[in-house]
């Protein structure tokens, strides 16, 4: 699957060949087709695996923590996963950005569940007083655009940051942190 993600992520699905797949894996194009029928299987178990690796941190946001340093490590975990796994996400950027055509089921099956699960956390949250009034899908909704851009968005990132390229994720960490955080505390009463 690295040598399929390597040459999705570079070329995207309608630009890569199985053969390109096949000789990034060391493996002849037969032998290749021996163990999946074709390109969009490949490209359809390698996004459903990526799948698994995306949610994990939406997963472990827990109703019984302190709501606002749940989901500010919420937030770090997704910024940690745009530093770690950049090309998974691109990938998975592309996959949506076509209209997901092979993994809508997932994405309304399997995805769709947990976020509405975390979402009504987040709303129990609110509605408890424990952080600001907010709407909870339109909050992950912002936590997954400002952290994957990170990683989606990278050439513009480094070019714009310069000099401070370098140090983006830490620096993107603090502001996130510090932005979310007071989005989610609660008016003083």
């Amino acid at each position: 699957m690295t040598a399929a993600l390597e040459v999705f992520a570079t070329f995207g699905y309608r630009g890569s060949t199985i053969d390109q797949i096949a000789t990034e894996a060391g493996l002849s194009k037969p032998n290749l087709l021996y163990y999946f029928d074709g390109k969009q299987e490949i490209h359809t178990r390698l996004l459903e695996h990526l799948l698994d690796r995306w949610l994990a941190p939406l997963k472990s946001l827990d109703a019984k923590g302190e709501p606002i340093d749940e989901i500010t490590a919420y937030v770090m975990r997704k910024l940690e996963m745009a530093r770690d796994f950049p090309r998974e996400s691109r990938l998975f950027a592309n996959e949506i950005l076509q209209g997901a055509p092979r993994i809508m089921e997932q994405i309304s099956g399997p995805l769709k569940s947990l976020v509405d699960e975390k979402a009504a956390v987040i709303k129990s949250w609110s509605d408890a007083g424990l952080i600001a009034p907010i709407d909870p899908y339109h909050l992950i909704f912002s936590i997954w655009a400002t952290t994957q851009h990170y990683a989606d968005f990278d050439a513009q990132v480094s070019v714009i940051l310069d000099h401070r390229a370098a140090s983006r994720f830490e620096d993107a960490a603090m502001h996130l942190s510090e932005m979310f955080r007071r989005q989610l505390r609660p008016s003083a009463t």
